[in-house]
């Protein structure tokens, strides 16, 4: 469906346009959302920030969701309470798990904020972005920690999704924009042909060309 995370970022800013003029920020979910994330913030001419978002993967799929955490003061804690309850997650693992995610929050951003002014979201049009929603547990709270910064529109922006899962997500924005709603999803990178896994000096890489860019609205990274 997608040629990698570039093509899907351009194909997804051609729906985001109309913001151009609203004052948009871009805040991509890293690592994978940060170079769909930078092709939106290039053709908006918007400033490019992250919101740090860790997924609480299942005893033995760690890929599976029963929640997640993104930063903030304090962190905001999402749990799929159903799905514990199906799996028999057991409590001392969802709290340890929790724990080592807020942790793990807050070395990358160390990691990736060294140096940088983060840009101010208040007021502006907030374009949340990552590569795909398959559960929609670390969108559900990257949403929830940007409407806590108060933009003036919040904006839900992904290549593809699970139809359901974009459903459930659409009362907490304004606005979404998504390419693609397959009927069966499966996994993200099932629909992009290139799909590798960021590290973290390429996430820095990232974040320092946006930051060298000219930009037509307001802040900077």
């Amino acid at each position: 469906m997608f040629r990698d995370r570039a093509d899907a970022g351009r194909r997804l800013a051609a729906r985001l346009r109309h913001l151009r003029h609203r004052h948009p920020v871009v805040l991509a979910l890293p690592r994978g959302g940060l170079p769909v994330g930078f092709e939106v913030a290039a053709d908006l001419e918007a400033p490019l920030d992250i919101v740090i978002v860790r997924k609480i993967g299942a005893p033995d799929q760690k890929e599976l969701a029963i929640g997640a955490v993104a930063e903030g003061d304090p962190p905001l804690v999402y749990l799929d309470d159903g799905l514990i309850r199906a799996l028999a997650v057991p409590a001392r693992y969802v709290e340890a798990e929790t724990a080592r995610q807020i942790e793990e929050i807050a070395r990358r951003r160390a990691v990736y904020g060294a140096g940088r002014t983060r840009v101010p979201v208040a007021g502006a049009a907030a374009i949340v972005v990552d590569d795909g929603i398959a559960t929609g547990a670390t969108m559900r709270v990257a949403l929830r920690a940007t409407r806590a910064l108060r933009p003036a529109r919040l904006v839900l922006a992904v290549p593809v999704a699970a139809p359901d899962s974009l459903a459930a997500l659409r009362p907490l924005a304004d606005e979404i924009a998504c390419v693609e709603t397959p009927a069966s999803l499966g996994a993200v990178g099932a629909f992009y042909l290139d799909f590798p896994q960021l590290e973290d000096g390429e996430v820095t890489a990232i974040l320092a060309r946006a930051a060298a860019r000219p930009q037509r609205s307001g802040g900077s990274v």
